[in-house]
């Protein structure tokens, strides 16, 4: 994909920015094209990962703001891990999604932040995915309410495959533990928006 380089699409300093916060050397990258090699995802991004690095060091904001990269990536790390200048590219894209959260800049897919905030949510209320929960609150939200529900969820539902009610942590030990970990997480990242906003 062509980009064309005007001086009105840079910011100046956002590399810095990104790099500030994620706390890698985006300016290390040489652009071997390892992570995007093994991206389970850069097939649905608009950028891969490789060509998401290299627009960060052109501070190309608009373009990396604006699409659905970082929303994409499942942090399953195998950019991280084959990086040969040991950059945590995962790290990078969930600072992008902090620095969307903050409200600074558009995000070009509203559904994808939707569906990752309810996920979350699933994930720190009881502590596993809540499969039923997770695909209705979505669909609520995202205003189509019978998105895969016929004939899809149900068929998975008549066989067990979607349970009707959560699974939680049974040991309440267990579960404060958890409940904590998710707290110090958003304490973490509400510094991290403010830290971008100022």
């Amino acid at each position: 994909m062509k980009q064309y380089l005007e001086e009105k699409n840079f910011k100046q300093g956002f590399r810095k920015d990104v790099e500030r916060l994620s706390k890698q050397k985006i300016s290390n990258c040489y652009q071997c094209g390892k992570c995007s090699a093994g991206c389970p995802m850069a097939f649905k991004m608009d950028y891969p990962p490789t060509m998401t690095m290299r627009l960060i060091q052109l501070g190309l904001h608009d373009e990396v703001m604006g699409s659905n990269t970082a929303w994409y990536c499942v942090s399953c790390e195998t950019c991280t891990t084959r990086c040969p200048r040991e950059i945590d590219i995962a790290k990078v894209m969930d600072t992008l999604k902090i620095m969307a959260q903050a409200g600074k800049y558009e995000v070009s897919d509203t559904e994808i932040p939707i569906f990752d905030w309810i996920f979350l949510k699933s994930l720190q209320y009881t502590g596993k995915v809540y499969e039923l929960g997770l695909i209705m609150t979505y669909n609520i939200i995202s205003l189509n309410p019978f998105k895969d529900v016929f004939p899809l969820g149900l068929q998975m539902f008549l066989k067990g495959k979607i349970a009707l009610f959560p699974h939680f942590i049974n040991d309440p030990v267990a579960m404060w533990e958890h409940l904590e970990m998710f707290s110090k997480i958003h304490k973490k990242q509400k510094e991290k928006i403010r830290e971008t906003n100022g």
